[in-house]
């Protein structure tokens, strides 16, 4: 039987299933990340990502459907050479020092010994730990533990990184840290899967995310589209008048209102267009009324999040029916 996968991209999956003891833990999830992409899954404990990462890992075989990783099967070692991975749970050779342990790791993926006395200095610069790779693993903390994994994902130079809760044991100077890592890699043109609890990374480093519930992939896009290609933008003017409502009307959907303060007006304006923008703050002073604010609100993750994987009327609608 034919393929149905596409043009190559980093990861590519059709109809995934992985069935243990008779459940389905994955099924019939549908997935794509392109090359050179920050791809974020997201999903409740028990929605299967562990095993989906695992499969596109080679780790576990399916019980059916279609994966592709890097345009080849997870299970071909050439493939499986080009993939990095942090696991969120790891077991460090405690009584190994940092450069040891990346030294090992080093061989283990292939990496001639000039590779890697080249390669181990600079990836623990990159990850904060220069100058602290003689130090035993043992004395680390949990989160000089994160950047030693993080370095040792990234240092045979992958094609595409798995990185599961890299910023769990982090501060938020490490947090700040590891996106920059993140965004460079990106910048090299290697592909990022990121598996994170922490929504509020997600949304500043991923350029598509995907939710999952279930085993499946309930929606994936970028944030505009996962919100329908709309733009909030939250208004405040001195008055509102039948006339200027009108106009802001045409320009976009008025979601609310809020006129309960004297003197202030608040307006929830959803744009299709970004370069409507101007438009707004020339038809408020048109109609003779005084702007305090206008504020375009990114996407919220955590509500989308929320309205998708929550058993909730709106989630059974779906998010473009909740919103309708």
């Amino acid at each position: 039987m034919a393929s149905m996968l596409g043009p190559m991209s980093a990861i590519e999956t059709r109809e995934l299933r992985k069935v243990y003891r008779g459940r389905a833990v994955v099924d019939g999830l549908s997935l794509t990340v392109g090359d050179g992409e920050v791809f974020g899954f997201l999903g409740p404990n028990g929605a299967g990502k562990s095993t989906t990462v695992k499969m596109l890992l080679g780790l576990v075989h399916p019980t059916g459907g279609e994966v592709r990783v890097l345009g080849g099967s997870p299970m071909n070692p050439a493939v499986r050479a080009r993939l990095g991975f942090l696991p969120e749970q790891f077991r460090f050779q405690t009584w190994m020092t940092g450069e040891e342990f990346l030294r090992f790791h080093g061989r283990l993926a292939g990496l001639s010994a000039a590779e890697v006395r080249m390669q181990v200095p600079r990836v623990l610069e990159a990850v904060g730990l220069g100058g602290r790779g003689h130090e035993a693993l043992g004395g680390y903390s949990k989160g000089m533990l994160q950047r030693a994994g993080l370095a040792g994902a990234i240092l045979a130079q992958p094609r595409l990184v798995f990185l599961d809760e890299p910023t769990s044991a982090l501060d938020p100077i490490g947090r700040v840290e590891v996106r920059e890592i993140i965004e460079r890699l990106r910048g090299e043109g290697v592909s990022v899967f990121l598996n994170s609890h922490l929504l509020s990374e997600v949304e500043q480093v991923c350029d598509r995310v995907a939710f999952v519930k279930a085993g499946r992939v309930l929606r994936q896009g970028s944030m505009r589209e996962l919100m329908g290609g709309v733009l909030p933008v939250n208004l405040r003017v001195d008055r509102l008048t039948p006339e200027l409502l009108a106009v802001l009307g045409r320009l976009g959907e008025v979601r609310h209102t809020d006129e309960n303060t004297p003197g202030r007006a608040d307006v929830t304006l959803w744009l299709t267009h970004e370069d409507t923008v101007p438009a707004l703050a020339d038809a408020i002073h048109a109609h003779g009324a005084r702007l305090y604010a206008l504020t375009p609100q990114r996407p919220d993750l955590e509500t989308m999040f929320l309205e998708l994987i929550e058993d909730t009327p709106e989630a059974a609608r779906g998010l473009g029916a909740a919103r309708a």
